[in-house]
């Protein structure tokens, strides 16, 4: 007998977990949980928020910090927030925008697209867009797609602001 021959191995019906719990009164009082102890499916996979708080202008330099999740859920609203800091980087003409990703927990690929999206704005108006502090794992995802060499990456904010004062010197 093959193995895809063989029956999977039952699981008791009284030890079948529930997704998103019990669909009704009855059901909860068979597994014994109460109303209200399994959040509604609309509720269910929230991350952690995303803000977008600017922190400084140095030198003509926009610091922003990200914290939170970038995904499916919050990308529009990273989006937004970042193209109206870049419109107030840019507004006298040239301008960087560095953000500071020590915060952000998680980036997916609709991230990485309002990122580009938010680079080609800046661009058009003269402007750049740095990222500092981005972590290890997150900066791989740059290097698979290629984005490491599209954006410029910093150990620090510092760094960040530093490296903007000296290219707008020569």
């Amino acid at each position: 007998m093959l193995y895809y021959d063989r029956k999977a191995p039952q699981v008791p019906r009284s030890r079948r977990s529930h997704y998103h719990g019990p669909r009704s009164a009855a059901a909860m009082a068979r597994c014994g949980k109460t109303a209200g102890a399994c959040p509604p499916p609309e509720e269910a996979g929230r991350g952690a928020e995303l803000t977008v708080t600017v922190t400084g202008v140095h030198d003509g330099t926009l610091v922003a910090a990200v914290t939170g999740e970038i995904d499916l859920r919050t990308v529009r609203a990273l989006r937004a927030r970042l193209s109206e800091l870049g419109r107030q980087a840019t507004a006298g003409g040239g301008g960087r925008l560095v953000l500071d990703f020590s915060g952000v927990g998680f980036c997916d690929a609709g991230g990485l697209g309002a990122l580009v999206g938010v680079r080609n704005e800046l661009r058009a108006r003269g402007g750049e867009l740095s990222l500092a502090r981005v972590r290890p794992q997150q900066w791989r995802l740059f290097q698979i797609t290629g984005l490491d060499k599209v954006f410029t990456g910093y150990r620090t904010v510092a760094e960040a602001v530093a490296a903007g004062r000296t290219s707008s010197l020569s």
